[in-house]
């Protein structure tokens, strides 16, 4: 099969379209016929090395990145038994045999049904994205209908579909975003779109009561200034120690602070798939690419050049 490996570290150039053998599943697991793949962050930051920094030991010698991805069902291991040959399927794959091919083998608890009501293309986009929106607000901050709930980078690949999750559980929801992209925010349901080119976010939202954060850096204090009490900030970068002072403050001032990062999850996905249906959920593709064309990918991807998701198609 097709696949893009890399042999080391590195900026874009290292990633390359290789033949190697078709892997088989293991137990528990499940052979899929990769029909699009979505492009994260967390891609290219294990491309790089730099997630490594987080404690992940180095890769074997050759490697394949990329998480999420939709595809069909092709050979099943021992003791999978939830899905059957041919039937389609989205989540998650983990290098270092990730989605960034023609067949991935993918963990059985990691998969679910593909919603019916989005293409390949639409439903690849959604894994990571989507659980991290879903586990964070849902999960760690319980949003409950009339709560205020701020998202920033709310056009952004996590944004965006957090917007459309604390709506479908009945927040009102602002969101930050150059003012170009208002038009897309009140599509997806904002309430009260926020220019942050404009002013200072946290003199225009008040009394929220939960702050997604995918950026962190100066974003985490000054959010904690628009928390209610008993409000809670939910950074989604993962985990670090330089959340630490971040944590103190929230702390001293009687606000909660959660480091979030997703987990793998087939029960999730099934009730984001189920969102889909409903219409409550659809993730913004800005490009679909050749699956050749994974290291433009990453170039687009971390200048932050396309508007929503990058997939790519084998």
């Amino acid at each position: 099969m097709r696949a893009v490996s890399q042999d080391g570290y590195g900026g874009p150039e290292v990633l390359r379209v290789v033949e190697v053998e078709r892997p088989e599943p293991g137990p528990g697991e499940v052979l899929v016929r990769v029909l699009a793949a979505g492009v994260n962050p967390a891609d290219w930051k294990i491309r790089s090395g730099e997630v490594a920094r987080f404690g992940t030991p180095p890769f074997a010698e050759r490697f394949t990145v990329g998480i999420d991805l939709c595809g069909t069902v092709v050979a099943l291991g021992p003791g999978a038994d939830r899905f059957r040959p041919g039937e389609r399927v989205f989540g998650c794959a983990f290098p270092p045999r990730g989605g960034y091919a023609e067949y991935a083998v993918v963990a059985e608890s990691a998969l679910a049904a593909a919603p019916a009501a989005v293409d390949a293309v639409g439903a690849a986009a959604l894994p990571v994205s989507a659980l991290t929106a879903w586990q964070a607000l849902v999960r760690v901050a319980e949003v409950s209908p009339g709560q205020r709930v701020l998202v920033h980078a709310a056009a952004g690949g996590v944004g965006h579909l957090a917007v459309q999750v604390a709506k479908a559980r009945g927040a009102y929801v602002l969101g930050t975003a150059r003012a170009a992209g208002h038009g897309f925010l009140r599509g997806l349901g904002v309430d009260e779109p926020i220019d942050y080119t404009a002013g200072d976010f946290a003199a225009l939202a008040r009394d929220v009561d939960v702050v997604l954060d995918p950026i962190a850096g100066d974003y985490g204090p000054r959010s904690l200034e628009v928390l209610a009490p008993g409000g809670i900030l939910v950074d989604v970068r993962g985990t670090g120690p330089d959340r630490t002072a971040v944590r103190a403050l929230a702390g001293q001032r009687g606000l909660r602070f959660a480091e979030f990062g997703f987990t793998p999850s087939g029960a999730d996905l099934a009730e984001l798939a189920a969102l889909v249906e409903s219409g409550g959920l659809r993730a913004a593709v800005g490009r679909v690419l050749p699956l050749e064309d994974a290291a433009e990918a990453h170039v687009l991807g971390e200048a932050n050049r396309v508007p929503g998701k990058l997939v790519l198609v084998p």
